[in-house]
């Protein structure tokens, strides 16, 4: 019998630990899950579990967030040509993955009923849950943007993804809540209709108050490999750009730097995070069900020029000569022929660094 290295084992327990998570949950809900219950049905101690996981809404977290990596699907590539039918795509996608009404309060489609009870519970959870929303309807809304909308002058769309993103969370909650309520094709087609909507909502660099100009400087930039997260792929971290580190308070901020960079300007968001055991798998969950919604309707081509990684261990962050981190960060750096040529830090950074 081959003997299993200490990481190894770890990623064996860490996985075994999951697999036991998920069915108690699946079986008892998030609040009446015990950790004990994990812990003996994965054939491990107590102490084995939190090892791998800091609390159980931590593990809650990871098993959702493996839930939606497991749930992609690339079998149907997107056919939308219009901004209206990429929202009813998107939609639809969203509500496909709801519970049916015949379906039994425990079966496995039910997991994410206890999600946003627990975000609302503690502001520590919520508020990055709302910047990882804002980001949604940021990649979401540029999106639409590139896409036409016959009806509607053409402008920023990003509060239209927002009332899409606020319809279809309030589908996902009355699912739970009252299961067999309203019809999903009429949640789809209303989130059609978003597409026509005139909000006067257009971008305004000159209401953003004084920041100061990126500094110059002359740093030599070597990334580790890395993951779009936004794609599921290796990302292009050597080409030129701007790269926005980013705390889980800060994540809006990311609008600044794809409006003011030139067109043609890669924009990568470092999301970094002073509590990866929940917040981690809270961002690695949100960012999957986007793209896993994305893929089901709008075209590779459509896409912003945006990649998203997840970086919980500070390493791509230490890269950037970003040192500490918190969910406050926000710095942001130019990249050109493989050097930092420009930082700015704080508050406008992300448009600083894009502008310089």
């Amino acid at each position: 019998m081959v003997r299993l290295s200490r990481a190894q084992m770890q990623e064996h327990n860490r996985a075994k630990v999951l697999a036991a998570a998920r069915a108690e949950l699946t079986e008892r809900g998030f609040r009446d899950t015990k950790i004990d219950q994990i812990a003996e049905r994965a054939e491990l101690t107590r102490g084995a579990v939190y090892s791998n996981f800091p609390s159980k809404r931590a593990l809650y977290l990871a098993v959702l967030a493996q839930e939606a990596e497991q749930a992609a699907d690339r079998r149907y590539p997107p056919t939308a040509r219009t901004a209206s039918a990429a929202l009813g795509d998107f939609a639809r996608a969203w509500m496909a993955r709801l519970p049916l009404v015949a379906e039994d309060r425990h079966s496995a489609s039910r997991l994410g009923r206890d999600l946003l009870p627990e975000i609302v519970s503690d502001e520590r959870i919520s508020q990055p849950f709302s910047q990882l929303t804002s980001l949604s309807a940021i990649v979401l809304g540029l999106c639409l943007e590139q896409l036409p909308a016959p009806k509607r002058p053409a402008h920023r769309m990003v509060q239209v993804a927002e009332i899409a993103l606020t319809t279809l969370h309030g589908a996902s909650q009355l699912a739970a809540a009252a299961p067999g309520f309203g019809e999903p094709f009429a949640v789809v087609r209303a989130c059609e209709q978003l597409a026509e909507l005139d909000l006067d909502d257009t971008w305004h660099p000159a209401h953003l108050p004084h920041i100061s100009p990126a500094r110059p400087t002359d740093q030599p930039w070597t990334p580790p490999a890395s993951t779009d997260a936004l794609r599921d792929e290796p990302a292009h971290l050597h080409h030129d750009g701007v790269l926005a580190v980013l705390g889980l308070h800060r994540l809006a901020a990311i609008e600044e730097a794809l409006r003011a960079a030139p067109p043609a300007t890669a924009v990568t968001a470092v999301l970094v995070t002073s509590d990866p055991g929940e917040l981690g798998p809270l961002a690695r969950l949100t960012i999957t069900d986007l793209r896993n919604c994305l893929r089901a309707a709008v075209a590779p081509s459509a896409w912003p020029r945006l990649q998203i990684i997840h970086d919980e261990s500070g390493i791509l962050a230490a890269a950037a000569a970003v040192s500490a981190t918190s969910d406050a960060t926000e710095t942001a750096v130019r990249i050109h022929a493989g050097r930092i040529i420009a930082r700015a830090d704080g508050y406008g950074a992300c448009h600083a660094a894009a502008s310089a």
